[in-house]
C-alpha cells in the first residue's frame, strides 16, 4: 500500500506535463470523443514508456535523456509557434488525427521513460507502477482538456495566448 502511494505521487509528477499541454490544447475546443481517445493514448504511453526504459536500462540513460529533453523542448516551441500563427483560424493547433495524438502522447510521456530506468534499478513491482502512471496520466490529460475547454468558453481567443505561454513554459522547463 505504501509503495502504491509513492507510485501515485510519482505519477502526479509525471502527469503535470500532460495536464499542462492538455490544458493548452483543450482551449482549441477538442471534441469529447477525441479528448477521451487522446487521454487513453496518453495513459497507454505512460504505461509502456517506463517499461521500455526499464528494458533499455541505465547504459543509455544520460545520452538519450539529455537529447530527448532538447527534442521535447523543440516540439513544444514548434507547437507554440503553430498555435500563435493559427490563432484566428478554425483548426488552431488542434489534435486532428491519430498521428498528432501519438506525437502529443510521446511528448508528454518521455519523462516516464527515465523514471522506468530508475525504477528498474530499485523496484520489483514495475507493472503496478506503470498501471498507476497510466491511470493518473489519462485522468490528468482528460481533466486538462476539459478545463481548457471551459477556459476557452469563458475567455475566447485570449485563452489561446494562455495556451501559447504554457507551451513556451514547458519548452523552457525541458531546456533547463
Amino acid at each position: 500500500m505504501e509503495q502504491n502511494l509513492i507510485y501515485f505521487f510519482i505519477a502526479v509528477g509525471l502527469s503535470m506535463d500532460a495536464f499542462s499541454l492538455a490544458l493548452a490544447y483543450g482551449m482549441n475546443e477538442i471534441s469529447t470523443k477525441r479528448s477521451i481517445l487522446l487521454s487513453i493514448i496518453v495513459g497507454i504511453f505512460h504505461f509502456f514508456m517506463p517499461k521500455l526504459g526499464s528494458i533499455i536500462g541505465i547504459t543509455f540513460f544520460e545520452s538519450f535523456i539529455s537529447k530527448a529533453n532538447t527534442i521535447v523542448a523543440i516540439v513544444f516551441i514548434i507547437l507554440a509557434i503553430e498555435m500563435f500563427l493559427s490563432r484566428n483560424e478554425e483548426e488552431k493547433g488542434n489534435i486532428t488525427n491519430l498521428i498528432s495524438m501519438i506525437v502529443f502522447s510521446f511528448t508528454v510521456s518521455i519523462d516516464s521513460f527515465s523514471v522506468g530506468i530508475a525504477l528498474s534499478l530499485t523496484e520489483k513491482h514495475l507493472t503496478s507502477a506503470c498501471i498507476i502512471f497510466a491511470i493518473v496520466s489519462a485522468t490528468f490529460t482528460l481533466s486538462g482538456l476539459i478545463l481548457g475547454k471551459k477556459i476557452s468558453e469563458k475567455f475566447g481567443h485570449k485563452a489561446t495566448y494562455l495556451g501559447i505561454m504554457i507551451l513556451i513554459a514547458l519548452a523552457i522547463k525541458y531546456l533547463i
